[in-house]
């Protein structure tokens, strides 16, 4: 036997990770590197910026590393300024030390790591990861982060931004000047956002003083003169010359508003703010502003530019680069010919994150990212907004990526927005739909082509190329808002997608024109809204074989103004992986302060005569990444499962995603067109088993958790055995749409109207009409047509299933419905009475779940078109003995209190009306009914269902509640035997 000492395989491990991360400083088996009792680290890693990262290695069963690698922490290390912020434990294969030379069979080895920091926390929390010597350089690069420094940094930015903000009050011409030029409205947003682009300048400034020579610090410049703000302008001009268009041109030309006097004081108090985050050591961090622009940033409600979170980038970016498997990434000549595109870049936070996941794969590979830095700036990275001071932070954020690197012009471009000084108007980055060259503000200063305010001598036009199949990846998280939004701040817009920079209705009206004439694709759709149209963009720029990469609302995975893109993706594209998180409130979206579900969507545009895949990924976090080790293993891990269990496959669940011990998910396989309505309906989804049985059900089959087989079960489309009601603005429209006017309800009503919800008169399935409908003078004809579409049964649009029971309705008289509960007129009206008990299951409401938009915490949306589509048993199918039975089962219904949805695995009256429809009606035997009940807490322990609600305290047992339902009962169990089917 070898016998090899864990000191030679440290040895072995250094010399690997030297070749994946040149950059960094590795020292293995060295003594006196840590200050104090730290005695003599495996491995210790340092680099520019970053803290010291401590590696503990030993061989299987590797009893103690755990214990070493946690005692490294916050230890301080000889000449770097930073003490140890993270510690990584390794455990080595036991038969590594039988081998006579390492480096080979180790760099071919699993090992099995763990990351620790300084503030306690473990990563994974249990268990290990497994991974290679690669996989293991990659957590070492993010764990070197310096997260301490970095939030430091942050709040001292963010402190010296407020306070040099207070200062513009004092001048409010020159604030109204500097709005005009950013496009934003005079707010105290606005403010805070030019003194964080003057903040960035300075920082930057500081930078550059200290790498660049000919370039001398802020301080220095200003040396004893009164007035700072002529030598700053002088110094800023300078560096113009060199380049560093995005962050000093737009910065210099919100100086020039400044009175002198107010210039002074803000920049004395940047200037201080500069000195103490250059007393942190990271005036290198690039994504300082980054983390604090969706603070800063105005127009949020009609541009939706909201903040993609860096960890969530980093997902993104590496789901999306891992495709690009033409590329060679040792090659940088290769490298430097790929063409990446965001052209809605906001905070470049995902164009970042794509720099330095190639960077990240050509040093793995032995290379120097940081030469890649010109070629990436100047011909691979383009980056489109219609916000100057948003192309302000990506400049800044890009160039930050290796600031000691000079680059000549880079692909950063402000696009003209809204009315123009020649009154046409434009659409930014969507002119790019019909057009591959774009008359774009160079590296923006002043946006006069938007604004209209008179030019300044930093601002350059230029047209830019930007060509059809050119682009090897699209990556965006493009604005959400649509046309037919109609709440906070555009509930008084005409066209909310174009509302923003204070647009009139007129320019309103008119862009919304020029949409319809640029549209060209097939995902655009107004009720989708804008970032269906940058789909479309997304595809007519990639080439064969491109990768699209887009954070969308989880509404594109099931909305009804969504299918173009869904088809349109099954159709042209292949490998189609969509990542959504179960979780509930902030922790379900992927940006910042959306409070909506969003979904990560990637796909390879497919190359001639390349066959399309039948199958397509969808993976459910159970939380979204929260920092940079995560998303480096959760995208590994997604990309290495290798199945996935298909939801065909029977409800047994998906394939568990895994960070050691720790279950962070599932994933499941699916048609991308898995339904007949061209639906993803497994998103967002904690427990596949329940995807499973919802998918078998639409499908006709009843495959319950637990069961081996599926039983059939006759399941329709709800237009298949009904008419839908009118749209409400067709009821009550402004004339001549609607014939009507709505009134408060009376009892006497001639024409009785459901409208809204109200949770106090929804607990039974009878709901008592909340208006009346009065005839319009000279409308009597059109009235009487649209009373004709009246009825009993009514759906609920806006299920909120935390707070809501019920998924269908009955009135006792025939009733319009509105807007909440739409009318439905089943067409053999003897089986009304089938419908709402069957709507009301379990069964009917996992059904309404899974077709519905879960995009809201605890609440479902269905359009008119998604509840055509919406899977309901097949009444046709039911005899003349069952449909009795129904109408007495409705009836012991009438006066039975139903809890709310996400209760109704506890719910008595819930379980019973399972039992009765299940065995009673449609003759399952009692094997089925629990299995259904099984189903129903599987289904109430879905986040999307409770909502983060919390349950009452159950005070019995489940067996206890149904025997207890039993006595609410009005019509005992014997008089339904003769309905039982054998």
């Amino acid at each position: 036997m070898v016998g090899q000492v864990e000191a030679n395989a440290n040895n072995a491990l250094g010399s690997l990770l030297r070749g994946m991360l040149p950059r960094s400083v590795i020292r293995a088996e060295h003594a006196g590197l840590l200050t104090g009792s730290g005695g003599r680290p495996d491995l210790l890693i340092t680099g520019p910026g970053g803290a010291p990262v401590v590696i503990e290695a030993e061989y299987e069963p590797a009893r103690t590393v755990e214990k070493e690698a946690r005692s490294r922490l916050d230890l301080g290390v000889a000449d770097e300024p930073r003490p140890v912020e993270s510690a990584i434990a390794v455990r080595y294969p036991a038969g590594l030390k039988d081998e006579y030379e390492l480096e080979a069979p180790l760099r071919e080895s699993r090992l099995a790591f763990a990351v620790f920091h300084a503030d306690g926390t473990r990563f994974p929390e249990t268990g290990w990861l497994e991974g290679s010597v690669e996989e293991l350089s990659d957590l070492v690069r993010v764990a070197s982060v310096p997260r301490r420094a970095f939030d430091r940094a942050a709040d001292l930015m963010e402190q010296g931004i407020e306070r040099s903000s207070w200062s513009l009050k004092e001048a409010p011409g020159s604030v109204a000047r500097i709005a005009k030029l950013l496009g934003m409205p005079d707010v105290e947003q606005t403010r805070r956002m030019a003194c964080a682009i003057l903040a960035n300048a300075v920082v930057f400034h500081h930078r550059l003083a200290g790498i660049t020579e000919g370039v001398t610090a802020p301080r220095a410049v200003c040396g004893d003169a009164v007035n700072l703000q002529k030598p700053i302008r002088e110094e800023w001009t300078r560096i113009l010359a060199i380049n560093y268009w995005p962050i000093f041109a737009i910065a210099r030309d919100i100086l020039d508003h400044l009175l002198a006097g107010v210039a002074r004081r803000v920049l004395e108090r940047l200037f201080q703010m500069a000195d103490e985050m250059d007393a942190l050591g990271v005036t290198n961090a690039h994504d300082l502003t980054g983390r604090i622009f969706q603070r800063l940033i105005a127009d949020r409600k009609y541009l939706a530019t909201f903040y993609t979170l860096p960890a969530s980038a980093s997902l993104l970016a590496r789901l999306a680069v891992s495709r690009l498997d033409e590329v060679d990434w040792s090659d940088g000549g290769r490298i430097s010919r790929l063409r990446v595109g965001d052209f809605a870049c906001g905070t470049g936070a995902l164009l970042s994150a794509a720099y330095e996941e190639i960077a990240a794969r050509h040093e793995r590979t032995g290379g120097d990212g940081s030469k890649l830095h010109r070629p990436l700036l100047e011909e691979v990275l383009y980056g489109c907004d219609v916000m100057p001071s948003a192309v302000h932070i990506t400049g800044s954020t890009l160039s930050g990526l290796a600031p000691g690197q000079g680059f000549d012009l880079s692909r950063l471009y402000t696009l003209a927005y809204g009315r123009q000084p020649d009154g046409d108007v434009r659409l930014g980055s969507l002119e790019l739909l019909r057009a591959s060259e774009l008359r774009a503000l160079f590296n923006t200063s002043d946006p006069a082509l938007r604004t209209g305010s008179a030019g300044q001598e930093t601002s350059v036009a230029v047209t830019t190329e930007i060509r059809d199949g050119d682009f090897d990846l699209v990556i965006m998280n493009p604005p959400f808002t649509r046309n037919v939004t109609r709440e906070g701040a555009t509930a008084g817009a005409t066209a909310a997608a174009f509302a923003a920079f204070d647009a009139s209705e007129s320019d309103q009206r008119d862009m919304a024109k020029r949409m319809g004439r640029l549209r060209r694709g097939d995902s655009y759709h107004g009720n989708a809204g804008i970032a269906s149209a940058f789909a479309d963009l997304a595809d007519r720029k990639l080439r064969p074989g491109g990768v699209i990469a887009l954070v969308l609302p989880l509404s594109a995975a099931s909305g009804q103004a969504w299918q173009g893109f869904r088809r349109m993706l099954a159709e042209r594209y292949t490998g189609l992986t969509v990542v959504s998180i179960a979780a509930n409130g902030a922790r379900m979206s992927f940006s910042s302060d959306t409070g909506m579900a969003e979904c990560l969507v990637v796909a390879r545009k497919r190359r001639d005569g390349e066959a399309s895949d039948e199958n397509a990924r969808f993976v459910s976090l159970n939380e979204r990444p929260g920092g940079f080790p995560q998303a480096a293993a959760l995208a590994r891990t997604v990309e290495s499962t290798p199945g996935g269990r298909h939801l065909r496959d029977g409800p047994y669940g998906g394939d568990v995603l895994q960070h050691g011990e720790d279950r962070v998910g599932e994933l499941v396989i699916a048609s991308p067109s898995s339904s007949s309505s061209n639906r993803w309906s497994c998103v967002r989804v904690a427990d596949a088993a329940v995807a499973q049985t919802a998918f078998a059900l639409q499908e006709g089959r009843l495959h319950l958790p637990g069961e081996a087989n599926a039983r059939p079960l006759p399941i329709t489309r709800l237009a298949g055995i009904a008419d839908l009601g009118l749209y409400h603005l067709d009821i009550i429209g402004t004339p001549p749409r609607g014939p009507f006017q709505r009134l408060a309800a009376s009892p006497t009503a001639t024409y009785p109207a459901l409208w809204n919800h109200d949770a106090t008169r929804e607990r039974r399935l009878i709901v008592e009409p909340d208006s009346q409908l009065q005839v319009r003078p000279g409308m009597e004809a059109r009235a009487m047509e649209a009373w004709g579409t009246a009825s009993h049964l009514h759906f609920n649009l806006d299920f909120r299933l935390n707070s809501q029971p019920l998924a269908a309705c009955w009135t006792d008289r025939e009733t319009m419905g509105g807007t909440a509960w739409p009318t439905v007129s089943v067409f053999d009206s003897v089986c009304e009475e089938a419908v709402v008990l069957w709507s009301n299951t379990t069964l009917g409401l996992l059904l309404f779940w899974w077709t519905g938009n879960r995009q809201q915490s605890g609440r479902v949306r269905l359009t008119g078109m998604g509840l055509a589509e919406l899977p309901v048993l097949d009444v046709r199918a039911l005899d003349e003995r069952q449909l009795e039975g129904a109408r007495l089962i409705f009836d012991e219904f009438r006066d039975l209190a139903l809890q709310p949805a996400y209760l109704a695995d506890t719910d008595p009256n819930r379980a019973l009306l399972d039992r009765r429809v299940v065995c009673d009606l449609l003759g399952f035997g009692e094997d089925i009914f629990r299995g259904v009940r099984r189903l129903a807490a599987k289904w109430c322990a879905e986040p999307s269902v409770h909502g983060g609600k919390k349950r009452p305290a159950a005070k019995r047992s489940f067996t206890y509640r149904f025997e207890q339902a039993e006595e609410y009962a009005l019509v005992a169990e014997p008089v339904f035997e003769g309905f039982r089917k054998a």
